[in-house]
């Protein structure tokens, strides 16, 4: 009678383990799954702003050096490979700074036709990517973490899913632009 009991034992024990490792595994996909979503986020910030920069290069309201930096740049993003697609996006970072860090050519593409909405995308733009970057970031971090316990290594609960790896890159907005509040292109006192 003994052995009968510790069988049943042995196998209440191996069905709580299994349990325990598919719900381990389910949350690991699920983490994936939110790294896929918040990835795609980031990636259409990403293309919006790029978009966008273009779009105000080729306007005809900045000077033509302005012009010439922010749509190259703007260009090279957008069409970057995967493995260069941090540098691109930072270097795109760095040239909407260069061209908008001093208010006269926000003044500037303000006054023109429609650069009153235009400024408001790119602002929106420039706010939205560092929040994108950062819910990715934050569920690559969750994965990470998950998968480094031994028993996701131990029983290889992630399968054949790559590690997931952060999107690295300059995200600081020039600050006329991240000063934006919305309210037609004005910036709140208080």
């Amino acid at each position: 009678m003994p052995t009968i009991t510790t069988l049943i034992w042995i196998a209440v024990v191996l069905l709580l383990v299994g349990v325990y490792l598919s719900w381990t595994a389910g949350r690991l996909d699920r983490l994936h799954a939110r790294i896929d979503a918040a990835r795609a986020a980031l990636d259409a910030q990403l293309l919006r702003r790029a978009s966008i920069a273009q779009e105000l290069a080729t306007a005809g309201v900045l000077d033509p050096a302005s012009s010439m930096v922010l749509y190259q740049a703007a260009h090279d993003a957008r069409s970057a490979e995967e493995e260069q697609r941090e540098v691109a996006e930072s270097e795109l970072t760095q040239a909407l700074r260069a061209v908008f860090e001093e208010g006269e050519q926000v003044a500037a593409v303000r006054a023109a036709p429609g650069g009153e909405e235009a400024t408001g995308e790119l602002a929106a733009s420039v706010r939205r990517v560092p929040m994108a970057r950062r819910f990715h970031n934050d569920a690559v971090r969750a994965a990470r973490a998950l998968r480094r316990h031994r028993k996701v290594r131990w029983f290889r609960l992630a399968g054949h899913a790559p590690f997931p790896l952060a999107f690295e890159m300059d995200d600081e907005p020039p600050a006329p632009l991240a000063e934006r509040d919305g309210n037609g292109g004005r910036t709140t006192q208080g």
